[in-house]
């Protein structure tokens, strides 16, 4: 009895149950909340919750946020949350009493990460926490003019839905004094999100990266007006240090290939990202970009000879990266026994090198750019022949 009580977990310092009470999800730790006090203090260890993620949790409602919220604090920093716009159950998620409640409680909340939410109940952008720096949208609802900060509209809005209260009046005043602080914003298939929030986002005043992946509405001439201040974006996205446009590739009518808007240039984009079907259009047009320091091409198939007429005038590239590349390479048969049979296969023998796949396009490039990193990450090669 004796050594069984000696191995009680009672018997165990606070700090060594907190290392091991950092094993277990959100869910699970609420569980061991329940089970004595000494747990429930331990449970709101703040060392805990610095990360939340809620998305792995089936049937997270906004009555059940309300309630992890007693356990939130001054050390949560990320916060991931899953909505209800796929769920039988429909209802609103987020709130704007649980947002401020969020603010209040977690003054260092740096990134927070939604999937699968509908913020059309939302009035704005701005009642989200002022410390966020990072806010992802993934498959994501948002309402026309979510991402205006201009004091007019917002309070003209919150007036309309609520005329004759002075309290709905005060919190739309309050709401307009506040300005966003993100310095990153991914929208990854947010259907809803057109030019026009894309122009609005001419007023986030620290917003330097963008990431745009399946955003099936915003179009070359959207783009285009961001980059040059055109067709009423009077601020334009000057700020903006690093871009990414994404598609999966999808078939269908409503692919925009909203890269070629790159075409007007973009005075001080230092880094780009373009993936599938954004690839192809945006190589023939990132000659304009004159500040480029960092470009990404991932999940495409390319040639050699698009990347070298793409990159020819890039003399201030220093970082070209492949991920998820399948080049095209053509290659000659030989006429005779002994003849050439091309260096597409490398120096090695014809053995496939993974991190030098294609030898002849890193000397070429080593020509063209000779202070560029060059960067394989799981390419391939297919090699076709006459």
């Amino acid at each position: 009895m004796a050594d069984a009580k000696a191995c009680a977990l009672d018997y165990f310092p606070d700090n060594v149950l907190v290392d091991i009470l950092f094993y277990l999800d959100v869910r699970e730790l609420v569980r061991a909340g329940r089970v004595c006090r000494r747990w429930r203090r331990l449970v709101k260890d703040q060392r805990l919750w610095r990360t939340v993620d809620l998305t792995t949790c089936k049937g997270v409602t906004a009555h059940r946020l309300w309630h992890v919220r007693h356990y939130l604090g001054c050390g949560l920093r990320f916060l991931s949350l899953r909505g209800l716009l796929f769920s039988a159950r429909g209802g609103t998620f987020l709130s704007e009493p649980w947002l401020k409640a969020l603010a209040s409680k977690c003054p260092r909340l740096r990134r927070l990460s939604l999937l699968h939410t509908d913020l059309r109940g939302l009035r704005s952008c701005l009642l989200m926490p002022p410390t966020l720096q990072v806010l992802e949208l993934h498959g994501c609802e948002v309402r026309p003019g979510f991402f205006t900060q201009s004091p007019s509209e917002t309070n003209a809005e919150a007036a309309s839905g609520s005329a004759g209260s002075r309290g709905s009046k005060d919190k739309a005043v309050g709401v307009s004094q506040s300005r966003m602080n993100v310095e990153t914003l991914v929208l990854d298939n947010v259907p809803s999100f057109t030019d026009d929030h894309l122009r609005s986002l001419a007023s986030w005043q620290k917003l330097s990266r963008l990431e745009l992946r399946d955003v099936i509405r915003v179009t070359a001439a959207g783009l285009r007006a961001c980059a040059t201040g055109e067709d009423g974006c009077s601020a334009a996205l000057v700020r903006l240090r690093g871009l990414e446009l994404g598609s999966s590739g999808r078939s269908g009518p409503r692919l925009q290939m909203a890269s070629l808007g790159l075409g007007a240039g973009w005075a001080g984009l230092e880094e780009l990202t373009l993936g599938g079907r954004e690839v192809g259009p945006g190589l023939l047009c990132v000659s304009r970009l004159r500040d480029l320091q960092r470009l990404r091409l991932r999940c495409c198939s390319l040639s050699e000879m698009q990347v070298l007429r793409s990159c020819r005038a890039l003399r201030s590239l220093r970082r070209l990266e492949f991920s998820e590349v399948d080049f095209q390479i053509h290659q000659r048969t030989p006429d005779r026994e002994g003849g050439e049979d091309g260096d597409a296969a490398g120096d090695s023998g014809g053995k496939f090198n993974e991190s030098d796949p294609v030898p002849t396009l890193r000397r070429s490039l080593a020509t063209l750019l000779p202070q560029c990193v060059l960067v394989f990450v799981q390419c391939k090669v297919t090699i076709s022949s006459d």
